[in-house]
């Protein structure tokens, strides 16, 4: 049985109901993830690098989040985290997979089985790393592990995640310019005849949601399509035309040019896929949020914060995020909320009016009622949020990692602390220190003692594994 704290854990008791919204009303929902995009990588945010047109229309169109929080500072925690609604330690996932003997356990509820159970029909797009990706000497899924159909998904297009394949593809640098060939779609690898098989992934990614949305638009069904991108993580590969000649700038480096290359490249199909809501008509009933899984590799931009991927320090977890649903969220409006990716699964449920099971116990909270005019969720609300993240020394950066290293955070209100293991190693003020320069550990011995505690009782708690 999991112990649910009261600081930390929200749990709903109310049965599965979706009256409150009827089914012409229930929006559309479509969350698109970046993969290592970093807190000032797009222009909208301040990059002063990038050009990001689509992706700063979507911001203008709605609201710009600048306190959101990605689950860890490396990739499948985070995407275990945006799935369920809760902290990837619950599953124990503890850092990125390898491709090999890891995967979201298929006992977890996703948000696409709690929306597919209340009406939706729905689909994953692109990048998964969640497990269950492998395929047998004739293209097959294998069904040892659970993979985005075991977790709610009608329909899915990814790359099959398996070694040695992807360990091949990224140090030849052909995971996006050769993407296609490794394309698997609803369990069945892609052959040389499909027509996808030869494009670049970015396209592929980008050109199946959008005939996805055409298909998923057309059932009369409100539909929840998730694309998860793959862009602008490594191996950094130059973007086709006109990406790449746009680019150009005197004075950067091979890979620099190549990251801007792969980002506006993604912002493109971006715009291509807010397109196709518009061509159809339903760009007013669709909920559209845009993040990323957690914050920049080594050519990403993460402004003044310290860290980067890999690294529990702002600029390893906190990171971009726009929202928008026309006529529900008023337009060119920014909040500085604390928001975290355990919050989609809870505000994506209130946005199709879907009540949550009793037994669904929830670490993250709604950002419907605050996206649409109420005042930020208090820190009573809130309560104390952690992280964790097993130890990786190599930062993902052009320097070296700072110490103290740290495997844990608790954040409380403007506090946040660091420990190793448990023990408290810096504790930091963010209202007065948002770059996390002065650690007050020393000097504020009952505040870190406090959050110690609590941080204790948390690593405690159960597991899932099956």
């Amino acid at each position: 049985m999991i112990f649910l704290r009261c600081f930390s854990l929200l749990v709903f008791f109310v049965s599965i109901s979706h009256a409150a919204t009827s089914p012409t009303e229930r929006p559309n929902i479509l969350l698109l993830l970046a993969d290592d995009l970093g807190y000032r990588d797009l222009s909208c945010f301040g990059s002063p690098a990038v050009k990001t047109p689509k992706l700063d229309q979507l911001a203008r169109e709605g609201m710009k989040f600048t306190d959101y929080y990605a689950a860890s500072a490396v990739c499948s925690p985070t995407r275990a985290s945006v799935l369920t609604g809760r902290y990837p330690l619950r599953f124990g996932i503890t850092k990125h997979f390898n491709d090999v003997d890891r995967w979201l356990p298929e006992s977890a509820t996703t948000i696409a089985e709690l929306l597919r159970g209340a009406g939706y029909v729905t689909a994953h797009v692109g990048k998964w790393h969640l497990g269950g990706l492998h395929v047998d000497k004739n293209g097959r899924r294998l069904e040892d592990q659970a993979g985005p159909r075991q977790h709610g998904f009608d329909f899915y297009q990814t790359q099959i995640e398996q070694q040695p394949l992807r360990g091949i593809m990224g140090k030849k640098r052909t995971i996006f310019r050769e993407g296609g060939t490794v394309l698997l779609r609803n369990d069945q690898a892609v052959g040389k005849d499909d027509p996808y098989f030869s494009k670049h992934l970015t396209d592929a990614n980008g050109d199946y949601t959008v005939q996805m949305i055409e298909k998923l638009a057309a059932s009369g069904k409100p539909f929840f399509l998730n694309v998860w991108w793959l862009v602008p993580h490594k191996p950094y590969e130059p973007a086709p035309a006109p990406h790449w000649s746009a680019t150009v700038k005197q004075g950067i480096s091979d890979d620099q040019h190549r990251f801007r290359s792969m980002v506006q490249h993604m912002d493109a199909k971006v715009g291509e896929v807010l397109a196709k809501l518009d061509k159809l008509g339903i760009a007013e009933n669709t909920l559209v949020i845009f993040t990323s899984d957690n914050g920049a590799a080594y050519e990403g931009n993460i402004g003044k914060l310290k860290g980067g991927k890999t690294d529990l320090h702002e600029g390893g977890i906190r990171v971009p995020m726009i929202v928008r649903w026309p006529g529900k969220i008023k337009a060119d409006t920014v909040s500085n909320a604390f928001s975290h990716s355990n919050d989609l699964l809870p505000t994506f449920c209130e946005a199709a009016g879907l009540s949550l099971p009793k037994d669904l116990p929830l670490d993250g909270l709604s950002l419907l009622p605050h996206m649409t005019g109420e005042p930020d969720p208090t820190e009573k609300q809130r309560g104390t949020v952690f992280w964790q993240l097993d130890l990786y020394k190599n930062l993902q950066r052009h320097y070296p990692k700072a110490k103290p290293y740290a495997t844990e955070v608790v954040r409380r209100g403007k506090w946040k602390m660091l420990a190793l293991q448990g023990v408290p190693v810096e504790l930091f003020d963010l209202k007065s220190d948002p770059y996390e320069n002065d650690n007050l550990l020393e000097q504020q011995r009952s505040v870190a003692t406090s959050m110690a505690g609590e941080l204790k009782l948390w690593l405690a708690e159960d597991r899932i594994s099956e």
